[in-house]
């Protein structure tokens, strides 16, 4: 198998509509598979941007019978190619939800699946507020894929802020991370791309981030800006503002290229902390 492959990544305005989300996600997805992509990355939320836990809950569905996932491995055997299916509101056993990624084969069976872990329980301020844990059940465990070209490591949006979760992944073998996101407009503009190339500077990972963009249910403003970074902190392509797709040639060999320039991964050390005031 070359060594080399094309991924690539969503950028969606997901609505409340699911059959209208799923439309445009998989039409996205065949143009850049038509264009060689043989991974392609959706973003979080995917099929549903719904606002208020009643209102999420209420649309969300048990893996088992979840419409989106159905769809997607019916894509990923159309396409005969890998996919990320950015997150999807499962619905759990006591009224909470997940919200789960899954990395499908071309046959269309996951590989893996991952709960994100990290709850955005933020104030933005100006009345800007969001309580994920008041709906969401956080994941508890780090998750890599195995593909043919190497290990991907699975992460939802908030996530990124935690980069002791980046660098485990890293040091547990993995050349790619995915990033699915719904940022914020105020908090992209502040800190995506930055986070974005700080993680690959630090692991020495290719980093995949599709995004969702544009203005949502309730008038929530995703940033957009679904980026690929090389393992050198280089942006490889964004898709700026509109709804679409980006393609970047992956080449394996510049993950272990930019560790064996810098192996910070193999120069951890023990260290007190210092006490709390």
């Amino acid at each position: 198998m070359n060594p080399t492959f094309k991924a690539a990544c969503l950028q969606v305005n997901a609505t409340t509509d699911l059959q209208h989300n799923l439309d445009t996600a998989m039409r996205y997805a065949v143009e850049a598979r038509a264009a060689g992509a043989e991974l392609i990355l959706m973003p979080e939320n995917v099929a549903m941007m719904e606002w208020g836990r009643s209102n999420i809950v209420l649309k969300a569905m048990p893996e088992d019978d979840h419409l989106a996932l159905k769809a997607f491995r019916e894509l990923a055997k159309e396409l005969n190619c890998y996919i990320h299916t950015g997150t999807l509101h499962v619905l759990l056993d006591g009224g909470m939800v997940a919200n789960r990624t899954y990395v499908l084969r071309p046959d269309g069976v996951a590989v893996a699946k991952y709960d994100k872990i990290h709850m955005f329980d933020v104030d933005l301020g100006l009345g800007e507020v969001y309580r994920e844990s008041t709906t969401f059940q956080p994941g508890d465990r780090a998750v890599a894929a195995r593909l043919p070209w190497g290990k991907l490591g699975l992460s939802v949006c908030y996530d990124l802020r935690f980069p002791h979760l980046f660098r485990a992944l890293a040091k547990a073998g993995c050349d790619f991370l995915a990033v699915p996101a719904a940022f914020t407009k105020v908090t992209g503009k502040a800190h995506w791309h930055v986070l974005l190339r700080a993680r690959a500077i630090e692991t020495g990972c290719y980093v995949f981030a599709p995004a969702q963009c544009g203005t949502h249910a309730n008038n929530r403003e995703t940033y957009g800006h679904a980026l690929i970074v090389s393992p050198w902190g280089e942006i490889l392509a964004d898709a700026l503002e509109q709804p679409g797709w980006i393609i970047a040639d992956i080449d394996p060999r510049k993950v272990a290229d930019a560790r064996k320039k810098i192996p910070c991964l193999d120069h951890d050390r023990p260290f007190a902390m210092p006490p709390k005031d």
